[in-house]
């Protein structure tokens, strides 16, 4: 029974300052070619504040992201539809480090209300400029090995030593722990 990747509740709460005029969504992936997406909205939120204006894009969407056990880091693309033709162009990226993601987010889920700790990235365009800010929540999920798995476990670690052992599989990277 062997893990290959785990799996996160990324919810993608919203943008700020990010220059797009058009409908814009944000694409998440883990260095794999699988990602997640969702849905496009407009930016129709501006706010001023002691004469300083700021746009906000609120997608407030939760996305179930795998994430292989040789990925180092996620990668957050908001994307907007060109309105012109039926592509898409790339907005801003921000690439951070899982290690940062586990560390800065929860991992018990309710430790700072449902979805964990809020973080917030800078995000860049393709030109290196910067392009706004990313604000999401992460959570880890636990997910419980099939019975029918643990049986035949168990039915194979009886026969070798009357006894069951379980190992939970941990996150991170063990060279920087001092014990």
């Amino acid at each position: 029974m062997g893990v290959s990747s785990q799996t996160l509740e990324i919810t993608v709460i919203s943008g700020e300052n990010i220059h797009v005029k058009e409908e814009s969504y944000v694409i998440v992936r883990a260095e794999s070619l699988k990602s997640c997406t969702t849905k496009a909205v407009k930016n129709t939120n501006i706010v001023t504040h002691n004469n300083i204006s700021s746009s906000l894009i609120s997608w407030n969407e939760k996305l179930l992201l795998e994430i292989p056990m040789h990925a180092r880091s996620i990668t957050f693309e908001v994307q907007c539809k060109n309105s012109r033709a039926s592509s898409a162009r790339s907005v801003g990226v921000a690439r951070i480090a899982i290690s940062d993601i586990l560390l800065g987010g929860s991992s018990c889920g309710d430790c700072e209300g449902e979805g964990g700790n809020v973080l917030s990235y800078r995000m860049r365009d393709w030109d290196g400029r910067r392009n706004g800010v990313i604000h999401f929540s992460v959570r880890m999920m636990v997910a419980a090995p099939p019975v029918k798995e643990l049986m035949e476990d168990k039915k194979k670690t009886q026969k070798d030593s009357g006894e069951v052992v379980l190992g939970v599989p941990l996150w991170g990277n063990y060279s920087k722990i001092i014990c």
